[in-house]
């Protein structure tokens, strides 16, 4: 394996670590409405990710940096071409980051309300937009000589794309609402076990008609064994919802995020970013990557400090690990 393929299945990792970890952090915002009876609810959903939301969201920083380093070309051609649809996840994960830092700087329900409202929309947006984002990388854009977008917002706005997306909201909701019953107990857990097993289902048969829609278009050999794991893992944390066993849940929707997302990897590779209107448009791993010297460098800063990531992410969890309860809040707010 060559430089260039070895750093396209990193930033596959770096985007799937982020999936996996900010796609628990967005569902939890999306699930306000349905958990939550008052404002100690909200605040106890909020709190299961209050020390962790932030630091999950570095990863995309990270996945990003790896991406123009690694593949400028590609970088430019995304970047250039989807800037409306990623300036509207930029725009809503800010909101989403004010909003956690400034619902509690007042006691008025109606301001926390409206932070509230800032919390769920940031979370559904960026669900739904990366969904599409990666849906209409793999499935193809129109590319020039050049390898620019010559398409518009509404082109991105594709049934396939659109199903994509629908597919990473579902999955995150469902995630999220796993991480909540993982997190919390008493009511809220109960309710969040209800909500995981019935929006299971819907998941369940969204997500299966997306990996079908996708394999029969771009599928591979690794592309439908790394489907196969997906839907087990999914259908399984499923059950294991049902049973109680909220822990092997969690990990299994995490199971299925990352075999789903590197799943779409193996569709599109050896390409980054297919043209839909001529092939020879398209770019690919070998001519969108950095110089051999470029990624050198690069393997060696990510050997040193990845490991060190990791076990400081790891350590972070392990200190936030307990259950967050409405006792819990009440006590700190006096």
């Amino acid at each position: 394996m060559d430089l260039a393929t070895l750093w396209f299945w990193i930033v596959a990792f770096l985007f799937v670590g982020y999936f996996v970890l900010d796609g628990f952090d967005f569902g939890v915002g999306m699930s306000l409405p349905f958990l939550a009876k008052d404002d100690t609810d909200r605040r106890v959903l909020i709190n299961t990710i209050g020390p962790v939301w932030d630091l999950n969201e570095t990863w995309v920083i990270v996945a990003g940096a790896a991406l123009f380093a690694a593949f400028p070309e590609w970088y430019a051609t995304l970047f250039s071409g989807f800037y409306l649809a990623l300036l509207l996840i930029l725009l809503a994960l800010i909101a989403r980051g004010v909003s956690f830092e400034y619902r509690h700087q007042r006691p008025e329900l109606a301001w926390k309300r409206r932070f509230d409202a800032m919390i769920i929309i940031g979370s559904a947006v960026p669900a739904l937009l990366w969904g599409v984002a990666f849906a209409n990388i793999v499935q193809g854009v129109p590319l020039d000589a050049d390898h620019n977008y010559t398409g518009t917002l509404f082109d991105l706005l594709n049934p396939y794309a659109l199903l994509g997306g629908l597919t990473t909201l579902l999955l995150f909701f469902t995630h999220g609402v796993v991480f909540a019953a993982l997190k919390t107990d008493g009511e809220i857990r109960e309710r969040a076990r209800r909500l995981a097993a019935k929006a299971g289902v819907i998941t369940i048969a969204v997500a299966a008609t997306f990996l079908v829609w996708t394999g029969l278009a771009n599928g591979s050999a690794w592309f439908w064994a790394l489907a196969a794991v997906a839907a087990v893992a999914l259908v399984g944390a499923w059950l294991a919802n049902g049973r109680g066993a909220e822990r092997t849940a969690f990990t299994l929707m995490a199971v299925t995020i990352g075999a789903a997302v590197f799943g779409l990897f193996a569709a599109l590779f050896p390409e980054v970013m297919p043209a839909s209107n001529d092939p020879a448009n398209s770019l690919t791993i070998a001519n969108a990557s950095s110089t051999p010297y470029t990624l050198t460098v690069m393997s060696w800063t990510a050997l040193i400090f990845l490991p060190l990531i990791l076990a400081y992410q790891g350590w972070t969890y392990w200190v936030f690990r307990k259950r967050v309860t409405r006792q819990t809040i009440d006590a700190a707010a006096h």
